[in-house]
C-alpha cells in the first residue's frame, strides 16, 4: 500500500485500508474504487490521507497501534465515563468512578501489552477514523503515545498506570465547557478562549475531589498546558513545578493536535509534527521526552514515499523499532528514472538521510 494525500488520489484508485467511524462502523471499505463521489465525502470528512493499493508496495503492511478491539473497548468506556460525569457535574458520584476507574485502569494494561508486543514503531497514520466526538479518540491517541513514552523513559508498572489514568482524563475538564465553544469549527475569539483553557482548573477541580484518582491523575489535568519557560497555563509553572506526567501528556497532546484531521485545517504528517515539537524543546518541552518520543514513534509511516539526500526515491517498507527516523525503504527510482527496486536499511546507511516526503 501506498500512502497518498486526498487531494492526490486518481478516479479508480483502490482503497487499501478501510476508514472507520468513531463506532466502528466502516465508512470506506478496502478494496472499493474510488469515484469522484467517494473522493469528495472523504474530502468534505476531513480525511487528509489515505493508502491506496499500488503494484509495487503491494506487499507493504500497516499495521495499527492497537487492535480495533481494544479501540472500540477504550472508547466505549471514555464515552460512558465522560457521559455520567457531564450528567452528575459535580456531584462526584463515587459509584460512577470506581466502576470505570476500574475499567480504564484494564484499558490502560492492556494497551501497554499491545505496545510492548508491536513488532515496529508505532504509528497511528494508520487508523484512519472519522469522528464528530474528537475529544475521545484525541484522549485514546494521547494515551498511546504517552504510554509509548513513558516506556522509553523506563517509567515502572505503577507509574505507567498513574500516567495512562492522566492522559486519558486530561481533557476531562471539557465535558463542563459550553458545547457551543467546545464543537465551534471557526477560531475561537478571545473571550471563548479564555473560557476553554478554563478546562484544566475544570478537569482537575473535579478528579482532586473524587478518591477514586489520585492527585498526581488530577495534576495530569491541571498542568498539561503548562510549558518549561512558563509560558503556558494556567499558572504559568516553569521548569520542574510541571510534574514530568503533565510535561509527557502535554507533548502527546500537541502531536496529535497537529497529526489529527480537523475540518478546519490539513493534518501534519508525523515527521512535521516531531519537528514542531523539537522546536518548541529549546523553551517549552524537556528534550529527554521528545527524544523518547521520537525513539517511541513512526517519523515516517509505512507506505510513504520518500526522497534521499543523495536524489533517490523510495517507500518506506517497515521500520526499524526505536530508531524510528532510520526505516527500511524500498528505493525504486535512481536520478528521476525507474530502476529495479531495492531496499535500503538506513540505519545501516547513516551518511543517507530522508529529506522530503510525497503524498502524490
Amino acid at each position: 500500500m501506498k500512502l497518498v494525500a486526498t487531494a492526490a488520489i486518481q478516479l479508480g484508485d483502490i482503497l487499501g485500508q478501510s476508514i472507520y467511524r468513531d463506532n466502528g462502523t466502516i465508512l470506506l471499505h478496502n478494496g472499493v474504487a474510488l469515484t469522484e463521489r467517494l473522493i469528495g465525502r472523504l474530502e468534505e470528512q476531513g480525511v487528509t490521507y489515505v493508502y491506496i493499493e499500488d503494484e509495487a508496495t503491494k506487499d507493504i503492511v500497516v499495521q495499527p497501534a492497537i487492535s480495533e478491539r481494544l479501540r472500540q473497548d477504550a472508547t466505549t468506556s471514555m464515552k460512558r465515563l465522560f457521559t455520567n460525569i457531564q450528567k452528575t457535574k459535580l456531584t462526584n458520584n463515587p459509584f460512577t468512578l470506581d466502576q470505570e476507574g476500574k475499567n480504564l485502569s484494564d484499558i490502560i494494561n492492556r494497551i501497554m501489552e499491545e505496545i510492548n508486543s508491536h513488532p515496529e514503531s508505532i504509528t497511528l497514520l494508520a487508523d484512519i477514523y472519522l469522528t464528530d466526538d474528537y475529544i475521545y479518540q484525541h484522549s485514546l491517541n494521547v494515551t498511546i503515545y504517552a504510554l509509548a513514552i513513558g516506556a522509553q523513559l523506563r517509567l515502572n508498572a505503577k507509574e505507567l498506570s498513574e500516567l495512562g489514568k492522566g492522559a486519558i482524563l486530561h481533557d476531562i475538564g471539557k465535558v463542563f465547557i459550553d458545547p457551543d465553544i467546545l464543537q465551534k469549527p471557526d477560531k475561537l475569539t478571545e473571550e471563548e478562549f479564555t473560557t476553554m483553557k478554563t478546562h484544566t482548573t475544570l478537569g482537575y477541580d473535579f478528579l482532586r475531589k473524587n478518591h477514586t484518582y489520585s492527585s498526581v491523575v488530577a495534576h495530569c489535568a491541571y498542568q498539561h498546558h503548562e510549558r518549561l519557560n512558563g509560558s503556558g497555563y494556567p499558572r504559568g509553572l516553569k521548569g520542574n513545578d510541571i510534574h514530568l506526567f503533565a510535561q509527557i501528556i502535554g507533548a502527546a497532546d500537541v502531536f496529535d493536535a497537529v497529526t489529527s484531521n480537523r475540518v478546519y485545517r490539513k493534518a501534519m504528517l508525523p515527521h512535521e509534527g516531531l519537528e514542531l515539537l523539537y522546536t518548541g524543546a529549546v523553551n517549552q518541552f524537556d528534550i529527554r521526552i521528545i527524544e523518547a518520543f521520537k525513539n517511541s514513534v513512526a517519523v515516517y509511516p509505512n507506505g510513504i514515499t520518500v526522497e534521499l539526500n543523495d536524489k533517490r526515491h523510495g517507500v518506506v517498507v517497515r521500520q526499524n523499532k526505536h530508531i524510528c527516523d532510520r526505516p527500511i525503504i524500498r528505493i525504486l527510482k535512481e536520478e528521476d528514472r525507474d530502476i529495479e527496486p531495492y531496499t535500503l536499511d538506513l540505519s545501516q546507511q547513516l551518511n543517507v538521510t530522508i529529506t522530503s516526503c510525497d503524498l502524490v
